[in-house]
């Protein structure tokens, strides 16, 4: 692994800024692992895959967000080494496990030291988040393990719940700082973001992440674009100079902490915009999905790439959020089974050979939609014909290798590993780790927000949500 050091951080953030730079060192956990970088006075920031905010308050310091349970022992370490004080408080931006697993080494010492452990804030709405991570453990770990192409992936059904919920807003008073804590609708419904007025400090959890909003995932619970740009706005207001996000480097300067809230507002809101115009004028969801126009010059910022989620993900959870799972065909609306229209449809072709022989036309032509249409068809109408499984492994793992985003590429790369199965012979884990790449993702060793190659070798980091 390359060598990187804490002192230069800062420095690295403004090249990421630049667009000299990508996030892949930071999402990494490169500079994790020699200790917290010194943002500004008194602030304390461990740069993972998920960062972890530590404020000095005078009288115990404050923990925004915990990080996932890889990173929960460099954690414990790097606070140590950073202050004698004790954790008082860990404040919960939101319940996704990669935020909320780093608490138990500081309860652990809080407990033998004989004191009280950490007080964990969050809003209320994690409670019922963990409770159904709790009950639905197995389709989370089948969702996730399809998302990151990690076959092993176990959802943990153990949780730090918080000991103070709040609703709307709270105020935490620690030492000499204030902790304004807004819930906000985005991501999650019960996301926070932390203000701190004294250090002029915004900690957005995962309301800013780097990347397009992760507003959008089609194997996840609803998600809130309107509210989130909502949420943006509020943030612009209170004139941050530094941002802190659960993703991602730091932002510092008032004038690039405005551009940056207010570049996703716009993009969100645009969404929105056009979304709700093409639904007022009754279009089925297909001419929803290919009339949005995504402002292509906004994708372009080095902080809104659509390297995890994408912007036709995100008008999907619009239609579902203002117009339930209805798309407006009714053939949709009580459907005969998929492999039955398959059937139908390849008996209509002359064969499931034939349609798996069309779409590979079509996948040579760069139709690549098309290609998996008729692909899958096939592959469902005939789901143990060899040639046919070998064309369908084909077509996913050329459309896997044209996408952007984390999740189409999950997605994909799981389908193109199924056939691929069926046409050698194997299993799924097998054709998943066949390739240096897939046994980094099996391995766990998964990235959200990386385009490029792994030059430096850091590999990648840990990462689910739900």
């Amino acid at each position: 692994m390359t060598e990187h050091s804490p002192t230069d951080y800062l420095s690295y953030a403004d090249q990421v800024w630049r667009g000299e730079s990508s996030l892949l060192a930071h999402l990494s956990g490169a500079y994790s692992n020699a200790g917290l970088v010194t943002v500004r006075e008194r602030v304390g920031f461990l740069p993972a895959f998920a960062n972890v905010a530590v404020f000095d308050t005078g009288d115990g310091l404050v923990l925004v967000d915990s990080g996932d349970i890889r990173t929960a022992q460099p954690l414990h370490r790097a606070v140590r080494a950073f202050s004698e004080q004790h954790v008082s408080t860990v404040v919960y931006t939101h319940g996704h496990v990669d935020h909320v697993f780093g608490v138990a080494p500081f309860d652990a010492q809080a407990t033998a030291e004989g004191r009280a452990r950490p007080e964990v804030i969050a809003h209320e709405a994690v409670t019922a988040r963990f409770d159904r991570y709790v009950s639905t453990a197995g389709y989370n770990a089948w969702i996730n393990r399809k998302q990151f192409g990690v076959p092993s992936l176990d959802w943990p059904s153990t949780y730090r719940y918080p000991d103070t919920t709040y609703r709307d807003r709270m105020t935490v008073g620690r030492g000499d700082l204030t902790f304004e804590l807004v819930h906000a609708k985005g991501e999650t419904d019960d996301s926070t973001y932390v203000w701190v007025p004294e250090l002029k400090t915004l900690c957005t959890g995962d309301l800013f992440i780097w990347n397009t909003p992760n507003a959008g995932n089609p194997q996840k619970v609803q998600r809130y674009p309107e509210d989130w740009a909502r949420a943006l706005r509020a943030m612009q207001e209170l004139g941050a100079e530094v941002l802190l996000p659960g993703h991602g480097v730091p932002i510092v300067g008032k004038e690039r902490v405005h551009q940056a809230l207010d570049d996703t507002a716009r993009l969100l809101e645009s969404l929105c915009e056009q979304t709700r115009t093409l639904m007022n004028t009754g279009h089925r969801l297909d001419a929803v999905l290919h009339g949005v126009q995504v402002p292509q010059e906004l994708l372009e910022k080095p902080y809104l790439h659509p390297a995890y989620d994408e912007p036709e993900f995100v008008v999907r959870n619009l239609w579902r959020l203002w117009g339930g799972w209805y798309d407006q065909n009714p053939a949709h609306l009580k459907p005969a089974p998929d492999a039955a229209v398959a059937t139908e449809f390849a008996r209509a072709a002359g064969g499931a050979t034939v349609l798996a022989d069309r779409a590979a036309k079509l996948l040579a032509e760069g139709e690549l939609r098309l290609a998996s249409h008729l692909a899958e068809t096939a592959a469902l109408a005939a789901p143990a014909d060899v040639d046919v499984a070998r064309i369908r492994a084909r077509v996913y793992a050329e459309r896997a290798a044209a996408e952007t985003s984390t999740m189409a590429r999950g997605v994909f790369n799981w389908a193109s590993a199924e056939s691929a199965a069926v046409a050698e012979g194997t299993d799924l884990e097998t054709e998943l780790t066949r390739s240096p790449e897939g046994r980094r993702r099996a391995a766990g060793m998964i990235s959200v927000g990386v385009t490029e190659d792994d030059s430096c070798g850091c590999g990648g980091a840990p990462g689910e949500d739900g």
